[in-house]
């Protein structure tokens, strides 16, 4: 699970991270001083804790400029004053924390988080701009870069669809399922059925390439795909 804390002290930074992986060790955790920061990193996160009085963009600005680009984070506000739940609540805030922190009321809300989070991930789909498309991603096989295009390789698709987007971009909004093999390949773990260290065929017989310095990665995120509840298709 990926999750990001953002708060402008150290001090507290630091208690939440230690609270989240005492709760759900293994999370990848991502602290942020800012919210320029959280924004600047252009990650994906299930959910994400925001302080909201911060020097510079506030939480709930950089909760705004975060909905815009992924609706389905899961937002929990942190602050000391009560004033703001209102601002938290129009922006679709799953929950509202005050400090000085209640660590047995923090478990509570993250639990409860952790599973809502899950719920969305469930179906999860992406939403192409260029296109005014919507694709569920588990329908992706995998994606592949050719000049300035995207071809996103489907399911069931006798032709790819393509896009105008970068990689890089793409893969920010890809879930953990994905792997990006090659620099010009993503592929849905879901969806393999046999690799070695120099490729990865896909359930259409398709064959990506597998860069010889991603080889270890690869098998370290696949194996972890199929101990955390992923479907192989070995």
């Amino acid at each position: 699970m990926d999750i990001a804390v953002v708060d402008d002290e150290k001090a507290i930074r630091e208690h939440i991270c230690a609270l989240i992986e005492r709760q759900k060790p293994g999370s990848n955790i991502e602290a942020c001083a800012t919210g320029e920061e959280l924004l600047a990193s252009g990650k994906w996160f299930d959910i994400v804790f925001l302080d909201i009085q911060m020097d510079g963009m506030n939480g709930i600005e950089a909760a705004g400029k975060l909905r815009e680009r992924q609706e389905d984070a899961v937002l929990i506000f942190i602050t000391g004053i009560k004033e703001y739940v209102f601002d938290a609540l129009d922006l679709y805030a799953f929950h509202y924390l005050l400090k000085p922190l209640d660590e047995k009321k923090f478990a509570e809300v993250l639990e409860k988080a952790a599973w809502e989070a899950k719920k969305k991930k469930e179906k999860k789909c992406i939403f192409l701009k260029t296109r005014n498309l919507t694709l569920d991603q588990s329908d992706i096989l995998y994606v592949e870069s050719r000049a300035k295009k995207l071809e996103i390789h489907t399911a069931g698709a006798d032709k790819a669809i393509e896009i105008y987007a970068s990689m890089d971009e793409l893969e920010g909004q890809l879930g953990e399922d994905f792997y990006r093999c090659h620099r010009a390949y993503i592929v849905n773990m879901a969806h393999i059925t046999e690799y070695d260290n120099e490729s990865i065929t896909l359930t259409n017989g398709d064959k990506v390439y597998l860069t010889k310095k991603k080889y270890g990665g690869f098998v370290k995120a696949y194996m972890w795909f199929l101990q955390n509840g992923g479907v192989s298709s070995v």
